[in-house]
């Protein structure tokens, strides 16, 4: 039987008001997880906490990630509710930009949230994870990390990194009990895209769900995938049915990435 329970288990999502993270706040609740998780947006953390999951919710915080005194303000209110066995690092933002007209803070700013928000994160949490022999870190990167485009040049490159520290961690730390493994999201249906959608469709007279439909047709099954596809596995690596997956970075695309 395979055994997907987590109760008992205690998780931090970051970036987690909309989409996949939300959704991964909602499975891992449903698996019986204890569950908190931070956002910027207040409106958008009260309403994930009103989801309910065997009579629990989780506890939402309100942190901006790309800001250092805000990232450490929140793993000291964590922490001080106990040890946490399970950390996904998903904050991140995927801004379109032209590489020539970028500046050295447009740099600074997009690593400070995309890559130095997970590396704060997991130095953090990972001490507890090794003193208790059982841990699980997640690293949500992007089929960028591996197939950079031209338009998400910065954004590439640091999910390229969170798959390389991932990989480095995994080695160093699995001896411990301490699994990390990136997930690589393809086209998959949240606001990110459909925000991209709107820009081509206004740029081509066309409407974002027709740019949607068109992009899907790319993809070997057919669509975009859904945030609740990309939880399913996020939940699945952070069970005991993945005890022998360390290092990995698994592509949820259905089926684009076309290398062997």
């Amino acid at each position: 039987m395979l055994d997907l329970d987590l109760s008992g288990k205690r998780a931090l999502v970051t970036g987690a008001s909309l989409g996949i993270g939300a959704a991964v706040v909602k499975l891992l609740l449903d698996h019986g997880a204890k569950v908190e998780f931070c956002a910027r947006n207040e409106e958008a953390v009260n309403a994930l906490m009103s989801y309910t999951a065997n009579g629990v919710s989780a506890v939402g915080h309100i942190a901006d990630l790309g800001d250092q005194q805000s990232t450490e303000a929140l793993l000291e209110k964590v922490q001080a509710g106990g040890d946490v066995d399970i950390l996904i690092n998903n904050v991140g933002a995927s801004p379109s930009r032209n590489f020539l007209y970028m500046s050295d803070d447009d740099w600074r700013d997009l690593h400070e949230l995309n890559l130095l928000s997970a590396v704060r994160c997991t130095r953090a949490l990972l001490p507890s994870m090794r003193k208790n022999k059982w841990g699980r870190v997640i690293m949500m990167s992007s089929s960028a990390g591996k197939y950079p485009g031209a338009a998400l040049i910065d954004y590439g490159a640091t999910k390229a990194a969170m798959i390389s520290m991932s990989k480095s961690l995994a080695r160093k730390y699995g001896r411990d009990g301490v699994l990390v493994n990136s997930v690589l999201p393809g086209l998959i249906h949240t606001a990110m895209w459909e925000r991209a959608a709107g820009e081509i469709a206004a740029a081509a007279g066309s409407s974002a769900e027709q740019v949607i439909e068109n992009n899907g047709k790319s993809v070997p099954v057919g669509r975009y995938g859904t945030s609740e596809e990309v939880a399913a596995l996020v939940v699945f690596l952070c069970s005991s049915a993945a005890s022998y997956i360390n290092g990995t970075a698994i592509e949820v695309d259905g089926g684009q990435a076309s290398h062997i």
